[in-house]
């Protein structure tokens, strides 16, 4: 213990060095290996979209989830510091059998570049998932706690300080790691064949779990710890199922009452542990609204990031993708926490005005529920760019005359002329239930009727050409492309059957006269290549793309000049996304600023406010909270498909707000409290007890003098 004292720096104790950085790698292993585990899923394993997700999202649950049973085994049987200890190898083990998972040369035995039974890996990536929940939740409550304990009595201002350190080295971790492990996946490797280096991308964070631990084994001479008192959670289980017992018993009016529910544990439980009890259920109590907070965080990473999809990636030189956005988080938390801490906390204070946490905490809820609103605002402007896509039983159809003749077209309720090579003016809606006669014609010669039980809920391109020549092609893209990527098909017009290759991907075998399926590119311009039989040798065949933006979708129809040569005329289907990322920024700004006044006040009032036996415990009910609110989100997301997504911010935002005011007033019954004050005071009458059994005389004395 004296020990302790001496080690500090700028007025810190040094053990906190250690447990920072520890933290830090701890956070970009954790975050490193997320950011691959989608990928893994759907291109390692080969699970589809909808497995994938339900897999990682469980698995982030279970993460949430795990905490309960590491502050257990730190709380009442192996302390913190062994806790964090063994559970981190136990991570450590996992990290590693999930990268060892990933080797496709595992079992690929015929070299041909595919594992040659799925299972074995399926297998060993579960298992190393399971270890990898385990370990990082188990660590969780407790390093945060761990961390507390090495301040002595009177460093709060310091303590809270930490808890901000803390925080900003979980953000300066998963921003680095979501930036760097990228970097890695794309690197390739393998024994017998060349292929994405997950066994690299997974084997860093691995690597950096194994650094974590050491520093913190080396830091081990100077840490506080504290000893765990037995069994804590068995007793305070106990204790509230006899006080409810013991309630229920004694309902008739005819007992008095008592001060406190937790009070009619008083017969066979010591006031000490009561007291203790009563501090923990009160915290929790007020925890009851918090998880509506992280059900609106939790969705930037889905929601906001599908909103991204739809907008333009272009910000002044330079290009972001969608799902990029989600770094501004963590830049602005790095940015944000020592704002928070060393200009605006004080100044506030200068005023004269109180901002105690829960008030902190109610400020934040209220500043997550404008994000929304801004979210809600912004999806308005882009709703208002977004091209109408067919309802339930609507077909929209759009002519794309590809021949050499003027045509006419009739559909029910309009005549369209088209000259050639020209298409109608965006997609035409009708009901499909109605949907009765489409002829088409040219000067000269007879009406020929259009039959194609159109699909409904469809687009569909009517391709026209010589008098009496259609083909009808149920286009498949009735949403924006997915990852604000453009989709792209050709159109033949030569006789015998083309290939294009472009950008690695490859349009086989497009019919005379018909169009090929749509492929999706990311922005930039594209390179391809046609190839035919028809076409003469001394022909170019080699053509880029106009600029291709964000979610835009184009047909390039391939057209015989007269020479026998090709050349391609583009038509647009979906224009391309107009509305910039960058209005993206203010919702991210409010929703971070929530989360620097919600987040970290919460942790540091979590620790401030729990019994000294019950530290980690605390910590994981507020760990919790985020689980519930992913639950939450998972429930909402399936529940309720909203016509309009605006709507369902708007909704979110009332709800949060809601809660916000429900919180606000919960505070206001709140009395903070010093655990350790309390449990001094236990001590000393402790102390009294003892000298009075000691010595009755003395206490008597004492006694009289305090009533005069």
């Amino acid at each position: 213990m004296g020990m302790s004292k001496s080690w500090s720096c700028f007025g810190y104790p040094l053990s906190i060095f250690f447990i920072v950085v520890n933290e830090f790698c701890e956070r970009f292993s954790y975050y490193g290996m997320r950011a691959l585990l989608i990928l893994y899923f759907t291109n390692f394993i080969r699970w589809d979209d909808n497995l994938s997700t339900a897999i990682y999202h469980t698995f982030v649950a279970l993460c949430y989830l795990t905490p309960i049973l590491g502050a257990l085994i730190a709380d009442s049987w192996l302390g913190k510091f062994k806790t964090i200890m063994s559970l981190s190898i136990v991570y450590t083990i996992g990290q590693v059998v999930l990268s060892v998972s990933s080797i496709t040369d595992l079992t690929d035995h015929n070299h041909d570049g595919t594992p040659d039974s799925l299972p074995v890996h399926v297998a060993l990536s579960m298992i190393g998932l399971a270890l990898i929940a385990l370990g990082t939740g188990g660590i969780k409550p407790c390093v945060s706690a761990f961390g507390g304990d090495q301040f002595e009595e009177g460093q709060e201002k310091q303590r809270n300080r930490f808890f901000s350190i803390f925080y900003l080295a979980i953000n300066a971790g998963s921003l680095l790691s979501t930036i760097i492990t990228p970097m890695l996946r794309v690197q390739e490797c393998g024994i017998h064949s060349k292929q994405a280096c997950y066994p690299l991308a997974f084997g860093v964070p691995a690597a950096l779990m194994a650094v974590s631990l050491m520093v913190f084994i080396l830091g081990s001479g100077m840490y506080k710890k504290v000893q765990p008192q037995g069994n804590i959670m068995g007793k305070v289980v106990k204790c509230i199922g006899f006080a409810i017992k013991n309630r229920f018993r004694h309902r008739s009016k005819t007992f008095p009452k008592r001060e406190h529910w937790l009070d009619w544990a008083k017969e066979k439980y010591d006031k000490r542990l009561i007291s203790q009890i009563k501090m923990v259920t009160r915290v929790m109590f007020l925890y009851i609204p918090l998880p509506m907070f992280w059900a609106l965080f939790d969705q930037q990473g889905s929601r906001w990031t599908l909103q991204a999809t739809t907008m333009s990636g272009r910000i002044g030189t330079m290009e972001i993708q969608p799902d990029q956005m989600q770094t501004v988080n963590a830049i602005l938390i790095v940015i944000m926490v020592p704002i928070f801490d060393a200009v605006l906390y004080p100044l506030i204070a200068k005023c004269g005005f109180n901002f105690t946490s829960l008030k902190k905490m109610t400020v934040g809820m209220f500043l997550a529920s404008m994000a929304f609103v801004v979210a809600a605002i912004v999806q308005v402007e882009i709703d208002k760019t977004l091209p109408v896509f067919p309802n339930g039983n609507e077909v929209q159809i759009k002519v794309l005359n590809i021949g050499n003749n003027n045509m006419n077209i009739s559909l029910p309720g309009e005549i369209v002329p088209l000259e050639p090579m020209s298409q109608t003016n965006g997609f035409l809606t009708f009901d499909g239930n109605k949907l009765t006669s489409i002829n088409i014609s040219s000067p000269g010669s007879p009406v020929t009727a259009v039959t194609d039980n159109f699909e409904q809920g469809q687009r569909h391109t009517l391709l026209v050409w010589a008098p009496s020549h259609y083909q009808v092609v149920n286009d498949g893209l009735n949403q924006k492309p997915e990852k604000g990527e453009n989709g792209i098909r050709f159109v033949n017009t030569y006789n015998e059957l083309i290939t294009i290759t472009m950008s690695g991907k490859v349009f086989a075998n497009i019919s005379s006269y018909n169009a090929s399926k749509y492929q999706f590119f990311p922005s930039g311009t594209k390179g391809y290549t046609i190839n035919s039989t028809e076409i003469p040798p001394q022909c170019q065949t080699n053509f880029n793309t106009p600029y291709l933006e964000f979610g835009s979708a184009y047909t390039y129809v391939i057209q015989k000049k007269n020479d026998g040569c090709p050349e391609v005329k583009t038509f647009e289907d979906i224009a391309a996304n107009t509305v910039n990322m960058a209005l993206q920024i203010p919702q991210y700004f409010l929703l971070t600023c929530g989360e620097v006044v919600f987040s970290v006040t919460g942790l540091e009032f979590s620790y401030s406010q729990a019994p000294s036996n019950m530290k980690s415990v605390l910590q994981a009910g507020w760990l919790l909270t985020v689980a519930v609110g992913n639950i939450i989100v998972l429930i909402v997301a399936g529940a309720g498909q909203f016509s309009k997504q605006w709507a369902e911010y708007v909704l979110f935002a009332a709800l949060l707000l809601v809660v916000c005011v429900i919180f606000a007033i919960m505070a206001r019954f709140y009395t903070y409290i010093n655990p350790a004050e309390i449990e001094a005071q236990f001590d000393e009458d402790e102390k009294k007890k003892s000298l009075e059994k000691s010595n009755p005389y003395f206490m008597s004395e004492a006694n009289s003098q305090t009533q005069m």
